[in-house]
């Protein structure tokens, strides 16, 4: 893999919602992050593996495939187990909190969130 250290991160967000996805991105890109953007899980997945970003922002209920089955695939795979994930979601259920962390995420977020609260755990995963 290249080296990067002298590079900003790389984050994908993946969320159907174009609005979030802007959001976010925007917000992640003014603080100095690459950003790529996904609109559904299988993009979000071709992504992980072509730009090798260092954090995930997924969102669960996303068409062709979902969030928790890409967070599963990406950190089952060697070339992509590394790659830090953030769910950030609208799913509120003390189950999809348990099936998010399952799959690997290393944070789970619900929507509405604080762009302080999500800032400060990418920079606590990623630097």
């Amino acid at each position: 893999m290249e080296n990067r250290t002298d590079k900003a991160k790389r984050i994908l967000v993946a969320d159907d919602d174009g609005n979030m996805l802007f959001m976010v991105s925007e917000i992640l890109a003014r603080q100095g992050y690459e950003v790529f953007q996904a609109i559904n899980g299988d993009q979000a997945l071709k992504d992980a593996r072509s730009f090798h970003p260092d954090l995930m922002v997924l969102d669960i209920m996303m068409p062709v495939i979902d969030g928790i089955e890409v967070c599963r695939r990406v950190k089952a795979a060697p070339e992509t187990s590394d790659i830090k994930v953030i769910m950030l979601t609208a799913k509120t259920s003390g189950r999809d909190l348990e099936a998010g962390l399952a799959a690997g995420a290393d944070h789970y977020m619900t929507k509405p969130f604080k762009i302080a609260e999500l800032s400060g755990k990418i920079k606590e995963l990623i630097g």
